[in-house]
Parts: C-alpha cells; sequence; structure tokens
C-alpha cells in the first residue's frame, strides 16, 4: 500500500482491527443491538475495509489530487463549457437560510428562496425571449424531455395528435434525438449541407402535416451560427409545427440574441454551462426550460410565482411569493422544485455581472476564434469543420478539427490526439462529435481561459502534431492510468473487489 510515486492506494488492502480501535468505538449502550431483530443482525462482520479515518483521509485526499477537472488545467471540451465557477456563489449558496431549508416547508417561511426562484425565472425569461419559465428540470437532457412532453401536449389538445414525427439535423446533439424518442416520437434526421450548416431543401422535404417539431442548438455543434434560422422557423411553423432549441450552446449568444427572436417557441437552458452552475463530477445540474405562451399552461409544476403583499412582504419588496401548478400542466419531473443549490449559484452568477454576461459571451466567441485561429496558421494535416472549412471566418463559442489528413499520413487519429494532450497536462477536448466531422475534435475555450493559455495550448497541440508517430498512438505515457480497453472495459465490468480468499 502506497501514497506516493506510481504506486496506487488500494483501499482494499486496510486491514484495521476487527470492529476494535479508535476509529471504529464500540457501541455506547451495552444492548443497543438489542433493537435490530435477530434475522437483520450480521453473523460476521462485512466484507468492507476496516481503515481508521487518517487512512481514509489520505485515500480519498490522495484521489483528489489524481482527478482532472477545471481547478486544475485547462478544460477544453467542446459543447460542456467548462468554465470557471466563481466561489462567491458558493458562499450565497451556504448561507443558512438558504442550504438549511426544507423541501416541505410552507411557503411563509421561505419567502427569499422564492424570491430568488422568481427573479431568476424572470432572467431566463428576458434572455431566451421566452414567456413563461420553470425551473424545475435538473439536467438539460430532463429539461429537452419536458420541453418535448410540453409540445405534445399542446398538439394533442389541438386535436393534432397525428403529429408524430421530429426533425433533427445531423449535428444535432444525442440528446435530442434521445428525448424525443422517450416521449414517443419518430426521429427525421437531416442531412447538414456540405458547409456543415442547416441545408434548407432537406428540412423543406421533410416536414409535413405529421410534424411536430425541430430540435436544433444554434450556433451548431460545429460552432457555426446558423444564418438563415428564421426561414428554417417559418417552414416548421407553416407546416404547423413546433421549434426547440437545445440551449447548450447559449453561452455564446447571451445579450447578443435569443431563441425566441429566432423563431423558437421552447428551449432548455443548461445552468451548469452558461451560468456557472459547477458540473460536479457529473452533477448536480439544472436544466430549466422557457416557453411561449402558448405553451405555458403545460409547464411541468410548480412555478414561482408572486402577488402584491399589503404588508409589504416578508423580503421587504412588496410581494408574497407561492408555488403555482400550471393549468395543463404535464406533472412533475422530478420530486422536488428543482436544484435550488445549483439556481442560487446561478442566481448569484448572474446578480454579479449582469449586463456584463453579454461581454461574457463576448469573449467567449473571441477565445475560441483566437485558438482556432493559432492552431491552424501552424497546423499542417489539419482541417477545420465539417472538412475542408466551412465559409466562416468567424465561428462561435467552439469549433471542430478533422484529424483525417493526420490519419491518413501517418496513421495518428483524434483519439491519439486526445491521448497525447493528456500527457502534456490538458483534458481533452470533446472526441468524435460532431459524427459529421470525420476524427473529429471539438474545442471550446470558454471566456475565463487567459491568452497565455491559449498561446500555450496551441503551442503544445501544434508540438504534438510534429512528434513521432509512435510516441502518440502509444500515449499516454505520463498518467496514472495508461490507455485502456475502452471496448473490454465496456463488456467486461468488474463490480466487485476480488478477495484473496475467493
Amino acid at each position: 500500500m502506497g501514497f506516493g510515486g506510481e504506486r496506487l492506494s488500494d483501499i482494499y488492502q486496510f486491514k484495521g482491527a476487527a470492529g476494535t480501535g479508535w476509529s471504529q468505538p464500540a457501541p455506547i449502550l451495552e444492548e443497543a443491538g438489542d433493537t435490530v431483530p435477530a434475522s437483520l443482525r450480521r453473523t460476521r462482520l462485512p466484507r468492507w475495509p476496516r481503515a481508521s479515518e487518517p487512512e481514509l483521509v489520505r485515500h480519498y485526499t490522495w484521489l483528489s489530487q489524481r482527478n482532472f477537472g477545471i481547478d486544475t488545467g485547462f478544460y477544453p471540451l467542446g459543447s460542456c463549457t467548462m468554465k470557471h465557477n466563481p466561489r462567491v456563489n458558493e458562499r450565497i449558496a451556504q448561507l443558512p437560510g438558504i442550504d438549511r431549508i426544507h423541501p416541505l416547508q410552507p411557503e411563509h417561511q421561505i419567502q427569499g428562496l422564492l424570491s430568488i426562484f422568481y427573479e431568476m425565472q424572470e432572467m431566463l425569461e428576458i434572455c431566451s425571449g421566452m414567456d413563461q419559465v420553470t425551473l424545475q428540470p435538473v439536467a438539460g437532457a430532463q429539461g429537452e424531455f419536458a420541453a418535448m412532453r410540453c409540445i405534445q401536449e399542446y398538439h394533442r389538445e389541438s386535436g393534432q395528435g397525428q403529429r408524430d414525427k421530429v426533425i433533427v439535423p445531423d449535428s444535432a446533439h444525442g440528446t435530442n434525438p434521445a428525448s424525443a424518442a422517450m416521449c414517443g416520437y419518430e426521429i427525421i434526421e437531416i442531412p447538414s449541407g456540405e458547409d456543415g450548416r442547416l441545408n434548407l431543401e432537406a428540412l423543406r422535404a421533410a416536414v409535413g402535416d405529421d410534424t411536430a417539431a425541430m430540435m436544433i442548438t444554434n450556433p451548431s455543434t460545429l460552432g457555426v451560427f446558423e444564418p438563415e434560422i428564421a426561414e428554417a422557423a417559418e417552414i416548421v411553423h407553416s407546416a404547423g409545427g413546433q421549434m426547440y432549441y437545445d440551449g447548450a450552446n447559449f453561452n455564446a449568444i447571451l445579450g447578443k440574441t435569443d431563441p425566441g427572436r429566432m423563431g423558437f417557441d421552447a428551449v432548455h437552458y443548461n445552468l451548469h454551462k452558461t451560468f456557472s452552475q459547477p458540473h460536479g463530477g457529473g452533477g448536480p445540474g439544472s436544466g430549466p426550460i422557457g416557453v411561449k405562451a402558448h405553451l405555458a399552461k403545460y409547464l411541468p409544476a410548480p412555478l414561482t410565482d408572486r402577488e402584491e403583499a399589503s404588508d409589504g412582504g416578508a423580503t421587504g419588496d412588496g410581494y408574497r411569493y407561492f408555488w403555482r401548478t400550471p393549468e395543463n400542466t404535464i406533472g412533475k419531473v422530478q420530486q422536488w422544485h428543482g436544484n435550488s443549490g445549483a439556481v442560487v449559484r446561478s442566481w448569484a452568477f448572474y446578480r454579479r455581472y449582469g449586463r456584463e454576461l453579454e461581454r461574457m459571451s463576448e469573449h467567449a466567441v473571441l477565445n475560441a476564434n483566437y485558438l482556432r485561429h493559432r492552431i491552424m496558421q501552424g497546423a499542417e494535416g489539419v482541417h477545420a469543420m465539417p472538412l475542408n472549412g466551412a465559409p466562416a471566418k468567424v465561428v462561435k463559442h467552439e469549433f471542430t478539427l478533422s484529424m483525417s489528413p493526420l490519419k491518413e499520413a501517418v496513421g495518428v487519429t483524434a483519439k491519439d490526439i486526445a491521448k497525447r494532450l493528456l500527457d502534456y497536462g490538458y483534458m481533452s477536448p470533446t472526441l468524435y462529435f460532431p459524427m459529421i466531422v470525420p476524427e473529429c475534435l471539438m474545442i471550446e475555450p470558454t471566456e475565463t481561459e487567459s491568452k497565455e493559455v491559449l498561446d500555450k495550448f496551441a503551442e503544445d497541440f501544434l508540438k504534438i502534431l510534429g512528434e513521432d508517430p509512435e510516441l502518440i498512438i502509444t500515449a499516454p505515457h505520463t498518467t496514472d492510468v495508461r490507455r485502456v480497453d475502452e471496448v473490454l472495459a465496456a463488456r467486461s465490468l468488474v463490480l466487485k473487489h476480488p478477495f484473496d480468499e475467493e
């Protein structure tokens, strides 16, 4: 058992004492075990490590030092917006009046939190051009599902239940068709144009009396803004369908335009992207949805609302806040009211920066374009999106690179480049997505990285392209875990520890 060098800390090597010692004190009451029925009592000690508190602390501290996150290095994960999360947001979310609230507390005891929820709904409505927002969904995909269910109920109530098809471009996020399929829709995928943008002719051919909606993000996963998005919305609306906006790339447009102006009827937001809620190792997230007025009565409950208070209100703003259930709500999509901590952190972010959030988008776009040009100026055997370069001199918050020419020339794949970047202390960009870009790397630097960081990344990226192919193909070389067999790992899951006596 070791805690340094190349050796891994193996918690299963901790033996400890058999139920005794400072870390495992005896029961305070001798008869404490009598409250547990004999049939439920253990006849032998559980087969888990008997570690002391110092051993456990050292083990998990050791593990944390081997984690990679936005706090330890550059994290250019495309379409994920892995930006810095200001620590002041944590301080506010941990105030006693916020973090010690129980979800079943009556409304009059949580007026402060309800006022934050209301203001956050209002802010998201303004940012997106929507008429009503709910904060209940706790993930982007859950928000997609909830919004599509609202659209589904809208069509059913309008006597348009035959609308059972949802259109998605081939560059869409994978969750888009999955969320629609969960609602029972048939998915119609349309190809992108040669420039990676939306193909309007393919869209016209796909729409019909059975079209329920089109799901799309703008900018696309290629980092390219769709200049004909208003015309696309008109095509879908003329056929009786609805327009759904995937808010994963909202970071690129905040303060510049909004989905409502583009012709969208529903949108989900990722508070754990644009609005600085930490991703937190996969959660908790927050995926609120906003809709136009005609869809508002179907939103999942509850919403936060307010009315004038004769006594000035508990928050001193003249209002009393309360939960409200929309008229024809689809119901709840999770048990409580949403991830309150995520909402408060994002509210703190918005409160801190206000109109400066527009500058945030400007910097995100600037950083992406700067890094793209730094790489493309020095790269040989690399193509921009989707293959030979879209006719766009300016991308938005992210961009894609194709390693296909490099693979054909020397056998180095996008995956190999991604693995080699780990040796240089970077998180890999998004790999093999979107699938319309062969050997794709999708890079999103976000607005929080400095020019110095971007310059160093570009320098190291270009250096890797010139290295011995064998060195790249066998990477990573410096990480605790080397290249693994992903197929074997997925098919041969080891879900329990093999004990020596077995």
